[in-house]
Parts: C-alpha cells; structure tokens; sequence
C-alpha cells in the first residue's frame, strides 16, 4: 500500500486522513483519500464530479466525522493527481466512460484491505452521479445513496447539443477526439471567472477556498473536456436515462439555479426511482455540498439520516 500526498493544508479535513496510490486493473494510477473514524457508523463513499480532486471533499469529510461516519474520496483518472492521458494535462480525458469503474472497483478493494467500516454509503456529485449510477446497476454495494446535481444529462440549448454530438462524433469518427472541445478553456474554472458569474457557488468564502487550493496546488487544476470525453459521456448519459432506477434508496438534490447538468433529466430519473426522493433546494447553484454553511449542514444532516434508516 504506496503513501500518496494529501494536502491538509488546503483540504480542512479532520485529522488523520491519508492517501494512498491505486493501480486500476487496466494499469492507471489513481489517488484515494480517506478519513477514517474509531467506531464509526459507517464508511461513505465520495464520488467527486469533473476537474475535482480528494482535497475539495475534506470540509465533507469533516462534517460526515461529526456524525459518526468515516469517509474515502476519489481522484478519478485524468483528473487531481491521478494519471493523466494527454500530452496537455489539463484537458478532461477518458479512454472510454466504462474505465471509470476500473477506478470504483480499486477504491472497493481498497478499502477493504484498510478495514474501512461497513455499511458502504454512497454521496456522488455531479459526474460522480454519472459514474455512481452505472456502478450502482453493476452492484456498488452500497446501503444507500445521496446524489448531489448528478451529471444525468448536460445542460444545453438544443442548437448546442446537437452541435456537441455532431462535433464529438466527427472527432471520434475521424481522428481528431484528444483535442480540446471548442469553445472551452484549459484554464481552470475557478481561477478565470468571477464570483458574481460563477456557476457553482452562492458562498463567497468558499468561492475563495477553490482559488486557494488551485493557487497552492495547480496541478491539481484542470480545464475543460476533450471531445472524446464530451462524446462518450453523452452515449454514457443516454444509456442510463433509458435504464429502470437501480434498488438501491435513493436521496437527489437539484438547485433551482443549476446551470451545468440537465435539471430534467434528474427530474425524469428520480421519477422512476420507487425508493428515492427528489430535494429541489430554491436558489441553489451546482455544488451544494460547497454552498453556505447552512445549506452543505443541511444536506449533509439529511444525508446522514437517509444513510441511518436505511443501515443494514
């Protein structure tokens, strides 16, 4: 088990979290983190969204210690410190979308050979969504799960989305997918756009924290996506919309002001989910778990109590 870096000093986790470097079954090297807490209730699993990294989650991670549970992230591959595919690192790129549950299938083993508590408890964002759903219909096991904006669709004007498939499929038709989508930045987000516009967050400090960590840390920046990731992410997205809702209970959170996922995708998802519940929260942007402290405690105390009525 190979020590990997965890930055404390811009994560704000509890104390005692550790990181590690994974081998995924097709040979990439990722990064988890995790939390661990004596005589916790149970091991939550985070699955961060696109261009995020272990260290965003620690204030998560934090608050989910607080209420007796332990908790692993993820630095996904081509994005945080895991490995990264492209010559120009900070463009968002996958192989295929199926590699990511390479990357859920080593974190499982892996936190098993830590003797992580069980239950598994599942909190996804955004892309994390995408991918936490597939792997819930491959049998995450997991006793419950909390989605916060997942990526179940983009949002998009129609003009656009069909530009985005007719760009991306041409790219992968043709031999040109690893570049940058057009229209995109490799700059990170964070670090090129204003509180007033951002899309994320409605907490100035907290817009602040993200600057912080991409300043202290730019390699754990990243930019905008290839059209490889852009095309096989929209296979991925529609494949799911047509699949019946996993067993597995479910807690869905959707912002009135959310920019960056389809908010009706998530809608028609959830309305077929028998055992799941939609939470649309007014005024939230797209990362609630990094929104004003009264609505991450919210989410998070209501994340805790869907996870202990439903622990085996």
């Amino acid at each position: 088990m190979e020590a990997a870096p965890l930055f404390h000093e811009i994560a704000g986790g509890p104390d005692g979290g550790l990181a590690h470097w994974l081998t995924t079954a097709d040979g990439l090297r990722i990064r988890v983190g995790h939390w661990p807490l004596a005589d916790a209730k149970g091991t939550v699993l985070i699955f961060p969204g696109r261009t995020e990294f272990v260290e965003k989650y620690g204030v998560t991670a934090k608050a989910l210690q607080q209420h007796g549970y332990a908790s692993l992230a993820i630095d996904w591959r081509g994005q945080g410190i895991a490995d990264r595919m492209l010559k120009d690192r900070m463009i968002g790129h996958v192989g295929r979308f199926a590699d990511y549950q390479h990357d859920v299938q080593a974190t499982l083993a892996h936190a098993e050979a830590l003797g992580l508590p069980r239950p598994y408890f599942l909190i996804a964002h955004s892309m994390g969504g995408c991918i936490g759903l597939r792997a819930l219909h491959q049998g995450l096991p997991v006793q419950a799960a909390m989605f916060s904006a997942p990526m179940w669709g983009v949002e998009m004007t129609p003009i656009t989305r069909v530009g985005a498939w007719i760009m991306s499929t041409l790219g992968m038709t043709f031999g040109f997918a690893n570049i940058l989508t057009p229209g995109q930045s490799t700059e990170s987000y964070v670090l090129r756009e204003d509180f007033d516009k951002n899309t994320l967050t409605n907490d100035p400090d907290m817009w602040e924290v993200f600057k912080t960590q991409m300043r202290a840390h730019p390699e754990l920046g990243l930019g905008g996506p290839s059209l490889r990731w852009v095309n096989l992410s929209l296979r991925e997205m529609l494949d799911l919309s047509k699949r019946p809702a996993p067993a597995v209970p479910c807690l869905t959170y959707l912002g009135t002001r959310e920019a960056i996922v389809s908010p009706q995708r998530i809608k028609d998802g959830m309305a077929k989910w028998s055992n799941g519940t939609l939470r649309v929260i007014e005024g939230g942007k797209h990362e609630m778990l990094m929104d004003k402290p009264e609505v991450r405690n919210m989410l998070i105390t209501e994340a805790v109590a869907h996870f202990a009525a439903h622990s085996a």
